[in-house]
């Protein structure tokens, strides 16, 4: 399915260099100056497992693998580590694979023996690129109320678990949606984050104008998604979205190690903690996310989501109406 490989171009936030991405939505390495994203097979080619099955978009090693800093421990009591497994769309998040993300964190969140989730992408290149163009192109506001999709971010930010992102690459769009809807980010210093989707002449519709605004304030959260510009790893630890920054390599060890620390203290408390620190920080968030959905669904009646969209596949620059 082709992605919504989302449109990066980082301005000069506190300590980020500015590195801007061609307007067609494909995104430039800032080191090698070379494109390492292209537009993923019309359809996720079926693949199986030796099993026979069909091999799904999401794993679950539960209890985790230990990091080097547990030997001699092999694995960490009470953590999962769910990753998120579509490295060839750069884990672009399509509805099925959401599904399968709730089903796999619900079913953490009934097991009494898992205290802490972590959550990564596959691979280096991306945490989670965006949504997915051909599922949305078509998209009018009746059929997105209708089909009822969109509820599967409620699901997410439902679960009781504390959950941290491991986030390396990209994390744009619903990607960096996800992320926020984690309890807590730990950042590679390769890692990007931001709200592209005004330039495909939408907005953010999972939570992306709640969150943000939440967590870096009213007057970052416009310039990022107003202009659809991002920030890199160091300038959203200065502004407060992200938990820590680490060395790339470390990304997923450093979030582990966080989780074991959480997973050995009371249970009880860690979960009514979370859900009290989440209704002090979420006041008013239910009715916001309620209208962002709403004015995102209409914004699938315009002339201009048609045209960023068919923009974005045909690989031209698109022409906005403002109707």
């Amino acid at each position: 399915m082709t992605t919504l490989l989302a449109l990066l171009v980082l301005e000069d936030f506190p300590g980020n260099e500015r590195r801007c991405f061609p307007a067609r939505g494909y995104c430039r390495d800032h080191i090698r100056g070379t494109f390492v994203t292209m537009a993923a097979p019309l359809r996720d080619p079926p693949t199986e497992s030796l099993s026979g099955r069909r091999q799904t978009f999401v794993r679950v090693a539960f209890p985790a693998p230990a990091p080097a800093s547990a030997a001699p421990a092999k694995t960490l009591p009470g953590v999962a580590l769910v990753t998120i497994d579509r490295p060839e769309a750069l884990n672009a998040l399509s509805f099925d694979l959401l599904d399968e993300l709730a089903v796999a964190l619900a079913a953490l969140d009934a097991n009494s023996s898992c205290r802490a989730v972590v959550i990564t992408g596959s691979g280096s290149r991306a945490f989670a690129a965006g949504a997915d163009i051909r599922e949305l192109a078509p998209q009018t506001s009746d059929s997105l109320r209708d089909g009822r999709r969109f509820e599967v971010w409620d699901r997410l930010g439902a679960v009781g678990l504390p959950m941290i992102a491991a986030v390396r690459g990209v994390a744009l769009g619903g990607g960096c949606e996800l992320a926020m809807t984690c309890d807590m980010i730990v950042a590679a210093e390769d890692a990007t984050f931001g709200q592209p989707e005004i330039r495909l002449g939408v907005m953010p519709g999972a939570g992306g104008t709640q969150r943000l605004t939440r967590a870096i304030g009213k007057a970052r959260a416009m310039a990022m998604i107003l202009t659809g510009e991002s920030i890199g790893a160091h300038a959203a630890e200065t502004l407060g979205l992200v938990t820590r920054v680490v060395p790339a390599e470390a990304t997923v060890d450093a979030a582990l190690e966080l989780a074991a620390r959480i997973a050995a203290l009371p249970p009880l408390a860690v979960k009514a903690a979370k859900a009290a620190i989440l209704e002090a920080h979420e006041q008013g968030l239910r009715a916001g996310l309620a209208g962002e959905r709403e004015a995102f669904f209409r914004l699938f009646d315009s002339e201009d989501q048609a045209e960023g969209m068919a923009a974005f596949t045909e690989k031209r620059t698109p022409t906005w109406s403002g109707r």
